[in-house]
């Protein structure tokens, strides 16, 4: 699944409009860069030891593996990452199944840690969520929410395949147009691309990153899209799983189009809890007096809105699309986009003024922590995900989806809906229904899941933990609105930074509580 919508240009992230589409991912995009912290004045000036993997995955030439090494050097771009980041560039067989055959390059991005050698652990591999999220772009820009971490950990992230530097993709109108066009411009501009972009080549990526890096075993942390390609990984070499978070799961169980139903549920469901409290507490509530009159009013603005778009500053209008979108972007950041949300609705509603609502949308960013959309962020959510996803709808069974997404929620159906379409007429086969996450004999991986999700609900997080296996998954529940609750929940934060620091994780059945207790 994914964050962006295949039908419109939406930033990266887990966007409102991106989970309709994919139905449980993520996006953003950027360009190319690794960067890492110099020693500044007072820091300790011990000399900095670098750790030495001898398990190289199976199967590769010895020039990628023992023969290659990590150059890491100053950043280029962003300008985020110009100061206290190091990159690099990791060359992996384009095609794991001819590992002698041609190479890509893979982008990665570091921040050294800062407490002494005596302590590191090794390196902390980071995928923000999408798919089409560049870790490049991204680190520098969430380095804050774990920061804490950099006294035993590298933090690594990257750029993954079809994403960015990585072989982006381009489905645009022309090859350097970074828009997107539809299935046929993909064939046309990226079709020797496509059937390589899916997340399990992506977590066989991982798996030499990590040996480059010099870890025996991958200590990973992967928000919403991200924990799909950490279970992946953990499939496919638990014998490699190191320390392993997973935070606001996707369903491994349900496929494309059950995500969708899942994830239109689940933010009316937060939509109608928002409405619910600003009936009772804020004053002159635009939604009315609770759910059903908010459901209402929220139709008569969407009908007025598709008549005639309101200006939204920048020479932008918000249609109806927009509103459903930015709201939905609001929402997840829980409680704290509630007041944002209603001051927005209210100048929109009173005063025609869409600008608070979108610009206040953009300046939250996606709740999967995405960057801002400067490149084919679009393009890669929807390449990605049909390369992850075998399902090919045809017109009888797209006019059945549409049908009950817009009877699963009064207020998102009808814009949600427009993702059943996401990879209909897709030039390539998806690899399956659903991804293979049972990893049997893996280390105990923890799963981190919000009761209050409106991008990935959390039955998704209880199965997620089944999945992985008896003995492997564990699952860390938090009762919290808002899609992702690292670090913003106290409990949750001490209870993830204590299993990468000790690998020790939380007693079965652990609840942290939170603004839903």
């Amino acid at each position: 699944m994914s964050d962006a919508h295949p039908l419109r240009s939406r930033r990266p992230g887990l966007s409102a409009g991106a989970l309709i589409i994919a139905g449980v991912v993520l996006a953003a995009v950027g360009a190319i860069g690794a960067w890492l912290q110099r020693d500044a004045p007072g820091r300790n000036a011990e000399p900095r030891t670098e750790f030495t993997a001898n398990n190289p995955p199976a199967g590769l030439p010895t020039r990628l593996t023992t023969g290659q090494h990590l150059h890491w050097s100053s950043c280029a771009s962003p300008p985020t990452a110009r100061t206290g980041y190091d990159c690099a560039a990791m060359k992996v067989p384009l095609d794991y199944r001819k590992p002698d055959g041609r190479t890509i390059d893979v982008a990665l991005i570091r921040r050294k840690a800062t407490g002494p050698n005596s302590r590191r652990i090794g390196s902390l591999v980071l995928n923000f969520g999408g798919p089409g999220v560049s870790g490049v772009i991204a680190l520098p820009e969430f380095l804050d929410e774990y920061k804490p971490l950099l006294d035993r950990y590298d933090l690594i992230s990257f750029d993954p395949r079809g994403v960015g530097a990585t072989i982006p993709v381009r489905c645009g109108k022309t090859a350097d147009d970074t828009g997107y066009d539809g299935a046929d411009a993909c064939a046309e501009h990226s079709g020797a691309l496509l059937p390589y972009i899916g997340t399990s080549h992506t977590a066989r990526d991982l798996d030499l990153m990590r040996y480059l890096l010099g870890d025996e075993r991958l200590h990973y942390f992967g928000v919403s899209y991200g924990t799909t390609l950490g279970a992946v990984y953990a499939h496919l070499y638990p014998s490699h799983v190191g320390r392993l978070v997973l935070e606001a799961p996707v369903d491994p169980t349900e496929d494309l189009r059950e995500k969708q139903v899942s994830q239109v549920k689940a933010v009316q469901a937060a939509f109608d809890r928002f409405a619910a409290h600003c009936a009772a507490r804020i004053r002159d509530c635009p939604t009315g007096n609770g759910p059903e009159e908010a459901a209402r009013r929220m139709a008569r603005l969407a009908d007025r809105l598709g008549k005639k778009p309101a200006p939204a500053g920048g020479g932008r209008n918000l249609d109806a699309d927009d509103l459903a979108y930015a709201v939905g972007d609001h929402l997840a950041l829980g409680t704290d986009g509630w007041s944002p949300l209603a001051k927005a609705l209210t100048a929109l509603i009173d005063h025609n003024d869409g600008r608070p609502l979108s610009e206040g949308a953009d300046d939250f960013g996606s709740a999967d922590r995405a960057a801002t959309p400067r490149d084919s962020s679009r393009a890669a959510l929807i390449a990605i995900t049909c390369a992850d996803s075998s399902l090919r709808p045809d017109f009888e069974r797209l006019d059945t989806d549409e049908a009950r997404l817009e009877a699963a929620s009064p207020v998102f159906g009808a814009v949600w809906s427009t993702g059943v379409y996401l990879c209909y007429n897709w030039p390539f086969d998806g690899e399956r229904a659903t991804p293979q996450v049972n990893a049997e004999g893996a280390a105990p991986i923890l799963v981190v899941g919000g009761t209050g999700d409106p991008r990935t609900p959390f039955p998704g997080a209880r199965r997620m933990a089944r999945a992985l296996g008896d003995g492997v998954g564990v699952l860390l529940t938090a009762e919290e609105e808002g899609h992702g609750t690292y670090p913003h929940n106290r409990c949750v934060t001490e209870t993830v930074d204590q299993y990468l620091r000790t690998g020790r994780t939380p007693a079965p059945g652990t609840v942290c509580r939170g603004n839903m207790s």
